[in-house]
Formats: C-alpha cells, structure tokens, sequence
C-alpha cells in the first residue's frame, strides 16, 4: 500500500457516512497522513430548467439556509475530528469537479469517498463517487455505505 500523506474525505454530511469518516481517519493514523475533509452543495438551480425562473427568489433563500446549515454541520465534524478550518473545504458546483480542484491545490494522495452500490439506471446515469474516480489524478477508495445504515 502507498504511504498517503494526505487524505481528503470527501462527504454529504448524512449520518450514514461515520464508516467513510472512520476509514479515512483509520487510513490517516496508518499513514500519520493529514486528514483534509470536503462538502460541496450543488446549486438547485442545477436541477431546475430555465422556464423554473419565477422560483429564483425562493431558490436563493432554500439554498441560503442549506448552505448555512451545511458549513455549521462541516465546522462541528472538523472539530470532533480535530481538522483545522484551512484543511475543511466548504464548495459550491458540482461535487466531482470541486473535489478534483481540491486535489490539484492541496497535493492530495487519497481521496476516501462514500458508495451506495447502485445498480441499473441510476449506475447508467453515473453517481459522484463514479465521476471523481474518472477524473482522478490520485487514488480513490470507495466505501460502500449500507442501505441500513
């Protein structure tokens, strides 16, 4: 196994994601590698077409609030985990290509990241933790996360 120096664990802020946590930090104390911790909240509008305007205002302030709530959620894992604030990247746009950009600036060597193993069309379709590992310039470790969990 390489020698990681420094891991990025790359979450959803979920509570099915402590077994993608606890690997990475097991990986981190292995390796006394540097544990850096990523969220990335894609913008609704992605998700909207153009003809879905008249929402923006209401847009604007759901994802206001969700980003609040998920700087706060990151903040409160950065502190249990003891990652100081310049190693836990709050991002907004698409998760794959954010996690790439913290990658290439930060010299990461190992980017944990969290599966649900889906099959059928949503595998057709693609998933975040399918893309970084295709856009990856260093190695990847997908944790499946049980549907249980």
């Amino acid at each position: 196994m390489s020698n990681y120096r420094n891991v990025l664990v790359a979450i959803d802020l979920n509570p099915d994601n402590q077994p993608v946590i606890d690997k990475a930090v097991e990986l981190c104390g292995m390796n006394t590698a540097t544990l850096h911790a990523i969220h990335v909240v894609e913008p609704l509008s992605y998700g909207y077409s153009d003809g879905m305007m008249s929402w923006s205002d209401g847009l604007i302030s759901v994802e206001a609030a969700i980003r609040e709530d998920a700087g706060k959620k990151l903040s409160e894992m950065g502190a249990k985990y003891s990652i100081d604030d310049e190693r836990l990247y709050f991002r907004t746009g698409r998760a794959s290509s954010e996690i790439h950009h913290v990658v290439d600036e930060m010299g990461i060597d190992l980017i944990v990241i969290g599966t649900h193993g889906q099959a059928g069309l949503q595998l057709l379709l693609g998933s975040t933790a399918n893309s970084v590992l295709h856009g990856s310039t260093c190695d990847v470790l997908a944790v499946r996360i049980s549907a249980g969990q």
